[in-house]
């Protein structure tokens, strides 16, 4: 990089030659701080010889010298002076220009670069992304990226000084004009103006002469038009008058005269010299300071190129040490190694399968081959499941099962027996003791359901013991049930918690259902029961009164909302029931539903209409549909009106669903995370660690309540799918978590500033890491 140093360099004294390139010019001290600038601009050279760029003069040096000298002492030097110093002002703005507009210019490009760099860094750390060493190398890459903003970014700034001072000297270049121009020019024009004055004066001095000279010698032949004027002078009168007004002319030319002299002296002695060599001054000010910042402007230059290039390619010493270069750090990149570590972090999640896989042919279908066979039929069912070896306590309850699957003989003359459901439609998690229909008894029985346990992370589900993941029910899986209205098959309606596995009860032992469900059963057989109006059959049969659910058409496992009305005692009979302000916990209670059916129609909607908007959840809908949709919740959330799939019935605006649905997180009486539990996960948020941190906010959301728990699962799984689609909704993790993040947590005004960055942390966290927190089931 030797061939790149400026010319002038060797000529700079000592005491500047570890001068900063930040550092600013002074004023006035050209002369002593530079190498002496030649009058054309150009700098010498070390060893003396002509100025850089000069042509050689053909004319010798003192002939030069002498017209130079001619023309700063003639009347035109301070003119030209300040026409040539006007140049230099106009050359030094134009430059310092140049270098405002290339600050900028760099200075975008550098912020731009650093920002680009860092989001792209961030994003590549994503655990969607590719890791290893590809990851190290584009680290690498996207450091280097930075170290070249940094550079960028130092050489804006000195560009930005290089102006200020180009500016601060065209100032005081220009104000020096402005004085030295006054001063200069009215001292040049006064004498011109007495040398006028003189030349009038003599002018009229030869007149009278000449007159007084024809009036003398009586030479009339040029005054012939005056011969005949009524108040014509004699001779020797208008000869008398005529001496006197020459002598008079002759005074006054004489004083002119005098005057001019001086004043001229005095302009060539003095005033004129001082204000050519003031205005020498300037210009040589002027064009050094110029000079010297194009001269800085090129050394930057090479400067920045330079310091990029290190930064891509760094020179090695005589040890390995030090950066890679962009080069290094892309070569080192071993993409079979990256895939095979890829593999082997998942070598822990491969499930152990032994034993062959074999063909076994259920029984039931067996037997349904010959439907004459009658009870004897039935006998042989029963004992090819006892011999299928059930677990532990669940014999009882599948011979029960097996025995409501066979159809009823007919009697002869007797009223036909309301269909039973089929078994595929029964809860699987629900004892044989509810699963058995009543015929006779009116009396209601809770729900009953195992034992659950909430989801942990991958790595915390892989250290459970096999046996406790076979037996206990997931709290993240969902049910799978269908909805009966006495004997007959009715329409869906939204799952009940009771019926959901993570609905804790105590379940009875296997002999004391069996007794139960003997001590129920009527003295005759079920297929000899009497019909009960639908009335009765709703209060004594405990599936309507807590009636499971299956999964709609659509989504999510809900079914369609235009259900019918349940009797007067069912959970659905809420008419002028409020919604909005109550609680999760006693929207439960009242209703038992475990996602209100507002958070249900609302996610419906949107997975229907809504994965495709731009701006999703951040668009703000109609406030009046939103109040009127509110209403319509408070009165009576079964109307038929409120099924959201249908467009028309929310005025085809899905912003106003996203709106609705907000509205109703904002306004629980307990934030959706709840109060109780906001400072943990404020402290959990505050994890650097990625990996502790969700399965420290998991741990947390284990704890919440169950309504809370099961209106969050759906919340989460729902804005997953929205951000699934962000190539088109243009809403990621981030986005959604600035909307949702006050709103799922609540806003304390002692804290809400303080904590507005930690709950957007919370629900990103939980967002990106859905699928490790709840079961997509």
């Amino acid at each position: 990089m030797a061939d790149l140093r400026s010319p002038s360099d060797d000529n700079l004294p000592s005491n500047n030659e570890q001068r900063d390139r930040t550092s600013s010019m002074s004023l006035g001290t050209t002369e002593t701080t530079t190498a002496a600038p030649s009058q054309n601009g150009g700098a010498t050279t070390s060893n003396g010889d002509a100025p850089v760029g000069a042509e050689t003069p053909s004319a010798p040096a003192s002939e030069v010298s002498r017209q130079v000298q001619d023309v700063l002492s003639s009347d035109i030097g301070v003119a030209t002076m300040l026409n040539q110093l006007k140049a230099s002002i106009a050359s030094a703005k134009e430059f310092a220009l140049f270098l405002k507009k290339r600050s900028h210019i760099e200075e975008s490009h550098a912020s731009s670069l650093k920002k680009l760099s860092r989001i792209s860094q961030e994003t590549m750390h994503q655990p969607d992304h590719r890791q290893g060493t590809f990851a190290q190398a584009y680290s690498e890459m996207m450091y280097i990226h930075e170290r070249m903003a940094e550079n960028g970014s130092q050489f804006a700034q000195s560009l930005q000084l290089m102006h200020d001072d180009l500016l601060e000297l065209a100032a005081v270049a220009e104000r020096s004009r402005k004085g030295w121009k006054a001063n200069g020019l009215a001292a040049e024009q006064r004498v011109a103006d007495l040398e006028a004055a003189m030349r009038k004066s003599k002018a009229k001095y030869d007149g009278l002469a000449e007159e007084y000279d024809r009036a003398r010698t009586g030479d009339t032949s040029r005054n012939s038009g005056k011969m005949f004027s009524l108040k014509s002078k004699s001779g020797p009168q208008h000869e008398e008058d005529l001496l006197r007004k020459a002598q008079a002319a002759d005074q006054d030319y004489q004083s002119k005269v005098q005057t001019l002299q001086s004043e001229k002296a005095e302009l060539i002695a003095r005033t004129r010299p001082e204000a050519i060599s003031a205005l020498q001054d300037l210009v040589k000010e002027t064009d050094s300071g110029l000079a010297l910042q194009m001269q800085k402007f090129a050394s930057f230059n090479e400067k920045l190129l330079l310091s990029n290039g290190l930064s891509i390619s760094p020179i090695k010493g005589h040890g390995s040490g030090g950066p890679r270069s962009l080069r290094e750090a892309v070569m080192a990149i071993n993409n079979e190694k990256d895939l095979h570590d890829y593999l082997i972090s998942h070598y822990s999640k491969v499930a152990n399968h032994n034993g062959e896989v074999k063909y076994e042919k259920n029984p039931i279908l067996a037997t349904a081959r010959h439907p004459g066979m009658g009870h004897q039929s039935n006998a042989s069912v029963s004992n090819v499941l006892q011999n299928s070896g059930p677990p532990p306590g669940q014999g009882q309850q599948q011979q029960q099962q097996q025995q409501r699957e066979m159809p009823p003989p007919a009697r002869p003359g007797g009223p036909q027996q309301p269909a039973e459901p089929p078994r595929d439609f029964m809860p699987p998690n629900m004892p044989a003791s509810q699963q058995q229909r009543p015929s006779s008894q009116h009396q209601h029985q809770p729900p009953q359901s195992q034992q659950h346990g909430r989801s942990f992370s991958a790595n915390n589900l892989l250290n459970q013991p096999s046996q406790q993941q076979q037996f206990q029910s997931n709290r993240n899986s969902g049910v799978v049930t269908s909805r009966y209205n006495g004997g007959s098959m009715a329409s869906q309606g939204p799952p009940q918690l009771g019926a959901l596995p993570f609905q804790t009860s105590q379940s009875p032992p296997p002999q004391q259902q069996q007794q139960q469900q003997q001590q129920q059963q009527p003295a005759s057989p079920p297929q000899q029961s009497q019909w009960q109006p639908p009335q009765q059959q709703r209060q004594s049969n405990p599936m309507q009164q807590y009636p499971p659910q299956g999964p709609p058409p659509g989504a999510g496992g809900y079914p369609p909302h235009n259900k019918p009305p349940s009797g007067p005692g069912g959970p659905a009979s809420n008419a002028a029931s409020p919604v909005f302000g109550l609680s999760l916990t006693r929207l439960y209670e009242r209703d038992g539903l475990p996602v209100p059916m507002v958070v249900y129609q609302c996610i419906q909607a949107v997975d229907l209409y809504g994965l495709g908007v731009e701006g999703i959840y951040r668009q703000s809908g109609s406030l009046t549909h939103i109040n009127k949709l509110k209403t319509m919740f408070d009165t009576d959330s079964s109307n038929p009106l409120l099924d959201f799939r249908n467009p028309e019935n929310f005025y085809h605006d899905v912003n106003s669903v996203t709106g609705l649905l907000k509205q109703f997180l904002r306004d629980l009486p307990n934030p959706l995370l709840t109060t109780e539990h906001h400072s943990e996960l404020i402290e959990a948020a505050k994890i650097e660690d990625d990996i502790v941190r969700r399965d420290s906010l998991h741990a947390i959301i284990n704890s919440l309540p169950d309504p809370n728990y099961a209106t969050l699962r759906s919340l989460t799984l729902h804005l997953h799918r929205i951000m699934e689609n962000s190539h088109i909704n243009r809403m990621n993790s981030h986005n959604l978590s600035v909307i949702f993040g006050p709103t799922v947590m609540g806003t304390d005004p002692s804290t809400s500033i303080a904590d507005a960055g930690w709950q957007i942390k919370v629900v990103d966290t939980i967002l990106q890491n859905t699928y490790e927190i709840f079961d997509d089931e």
